[in-house]
């Protein structure tokens, strides 16, 4: 059996690759704006705050919660999601060593 693509790379590429996907979307990138400028869990209210439907909303919830980005708690009828501390964090280390990988002397 042959090697998916996947699998020649290592497991942070492929961590880091899974997550920079799940926020290639501007509705994504706002979303966790919104979470994180109200510094809670988010119940519902991201129809209002962002215009779009939440047919649509809950898709890129969707995306960002199978990514880990965001984690969601069941309250009553309501799913409220905030920003997954750990997955963010690694997020955070994981790019700030490619960024600073980066050496402006080489060309």
């Amino acid at each position: 059996m042959g090697l998916t693509k996947t699998e020649i790379f290592t497991e942070e590429q492929n961590s880091l690759a899974v997550l920079l996907k799940a926020m290639a979307h501007p509705a994504r990138i706002a979303i966790l704006q919104q979470i994180i400028k109200v510094n809670a869990c988010i119940c519902g209210d991201l129809v209002d705050e962002l215009g779009l439907a939440q047919p649509t909303i809950s898709q890129h919830l969707k995306e960002l919660k199978n990514a880990g980005l965001i984690q969601g708690t069941i309250e009553g009828v309501s799913v409220c999601y905030c920003i997954n501390p750990i997955v963010w964090d690694q997020l955070k280390d994981q790019l700030g060593v490619f960024f600073n990988s980066y050496n402006p002397a080489c060309c």
